[in-house]
């Protein structure tokens, strides 16, 4: 027999090596890790409205009234509670980070575990989030939504 072969052989059975066993409980934790990388929603922070300051968000028009749209690029969700009243906060949810992804029924839903936010203030509708999300002060410039 090899020397390559005993090698192998003396690490399959536990010998100096790695063996199946820890590959796979190693796999396991690396699983566990992703997934509560994945719930946590990766280290997701609101923007500081000052870096925002003067960025256009989105337009008037595709912001419907009692509802409202999540721009994903800038974490920042825009709600238009009666006609004309716009309101910005952060998607990003307080509970554990992950990022809303609709606007729906008066409530703005982060996918991850069902927490809901109010379209008119941002407080929770719903948990298991405890906290309201950031908002931000929005203007109006011709038919754009501006971070004031």
């Amino acid at each position: 027999m090899s020397d390559e072969m005993t090698t192998g052989a003396a690490v399959a059975a536990g010998n100096g090596g790695v063996g199946r066993r820890a590959v796979l409980c190693g796999a396991g934790a690396a699983g566990a890790a992703l997934l509560a990388a994945g719930c946590g929603g990766g280290g997701k922070e609101p923007e500081p409205a000052d870096k925002l300051k003067g960025k256009e968000i989105g337009k008037v028009a595709d912001v419907p009234v009692g509802g409202g749209r999540v721009y994903a690029d800038t974490k920042i969700v825009v709600t238009q509670p009666s006609k004309g009243t716009f309101k910005a906060f952060s998607a990003v949810c307080t509970h554990q980070g992950c990022l809303a992804n609709k606007v729906a029924g008066g409530t703005i839903d982060c996918p991850c575990h069902g927490s809901k936010f109010e379209i008119a203030d941002g407080s929770v509708a719903h948990g298991p989030a405890s906290k309201a999300l950031q908002e931000y002060p929005v203007q109006v410039k011709g038919d754009a939504i501006v971070v004031a």
